[in-house]
């Protein structure tokens, strides 16, 4: 992607030389007509480099970088636009509830605290939001209705990849681990009695329970006294795990098996579908880009194209 994005670039974009008197100040790319700022590359490649302490980085690989980053954010900007043009664009409900989900995560004000930490601008993070509900959108609305896997090619990718779909030996436990050894039995109590994990972890705030699949052979040492003899069903007692104690629950034991076309579907079904949804995108912006004006500094190009003649321009322009 980054390489075919990086040729179009190259190749069939309008390079602008010095500023013209009348651009709005901070502008460094226009893509049909749309402004994109120098503050939303700053903003990008702040977080690229965020805990980086002392990084010095050179000019070329500055310029490289922020290359990289304009080549993202006028992907983005077409991505928006054609959302636009097709009358489904990301609307303020799907930015208010994308937000929401975020700030779920954290409580109280401690979302708007760790912006004003990491020196991170709330408009530059919607903006970036915004894009990336834009491009999810895009996947999903329009380039994944247009896709269809058919079931041979499906067949055939299970057969030329069989040993992905080679399942080891090995055992799944359900682990219950907290703080303490009587809040994690309560865990194993409530998980006998029927409630789901995230049921227990609302009811036990430092309780965890998930499942673990482990491999033969692979079950640690701290572990095999406790779960050598265990039985379908049956739980460990308590494990010491540094600060935290745990409990295992045996929920199954797997023998080495092969997964059946049928099985493997859905990861057949997957893989084909990332492949063929890339294939697809990249078809639509090559010629997305062809139907484009997309003007960028030349500041951010190598300097081998940094020279760029002018009728070649006039021509471009036309």
């Amino acid at each position: 992607m980054k390489k075919l994005l990086l040729a179009l670039l190259l190749g069939s974009l309008i390079l602008t030389g010095c500023k013209n008197e009348s651009e709005d100040p901070g502008v460094i790319a226009r893509v049909n007509g749309k402004p994109i700022y120098l503050s939303q590359l700053d903003y990008k490649y702040d977080l690229m480099h965020e805990g980086n302490i002392g990084f010095v980085p050179s000019v070329n690989q500055v310029r490289e970088e922020y290359g990289q980053i304009l080549g993202d954010i006028i992907v983005q900007e077409l991505v928006s636009q054609e959302l636009k043009n097709r009358g489904i664009p990301v609307t303020d409900e799907e930015m208010k509830k994308a937000e929401d989900d975020v700030r779920a995560d954290y409580p109280d004000d401690a979302f708007e605290q760790i912006l004003i930490e990491e020196y991170i601008d709330i408009n530059a993070w919607r903006s970036q939001l915004k894009y990336q509900l834009a491009m999810d959108k895009f996947y999903q609305q329009i380039l994944r209705p247009e896709i269809k896997i058919d079931y041979k090619k499906a067949e055939d990718y299970y057969r030329t990849h069989l040993s992905d779909f080679y399942m080891p030996a090995g055992y799944k436990f359900i682990m219950v681990k907290g703080l303490s050894k009587d809040l994690v039995l309560k865990g194993v109590e409530l998980y006998r009695a029927g409630l789901k994990p995230a049921d227990i972890a609302q009811k036990l705030r430092k309780v965890s329970v998930r499942d673990v699949w482990i491999r033969n052979g692979q079950i640690p040492t701290t572990w095999e006294p406790f779960v050598k003899d265990l039985q379908i069903g049956e739980s460990t007692s308590v494990i010491n795990q540094g600060k935290e104690v745990l409990c295992l629950i045996l929920k199954e034991k797997k023998a080495a098996t092969l997964l059946t076309p049928l099985q493997a579907y859905p990861a057949v079904e997957k893989v084909l579908l990332e492949k063929m949804l890339k294939n697809q995108f990249e078809l639509w912006l090559t010629n997305k880009m062809k139907m484009s004006k997309i003007k960028i500094s030349k500041e951010l190009l190598p300097a081998s194209n940094k020279e760029t003649d002018v009728s070649e321009q006039e021509t471009n322009e036309k």
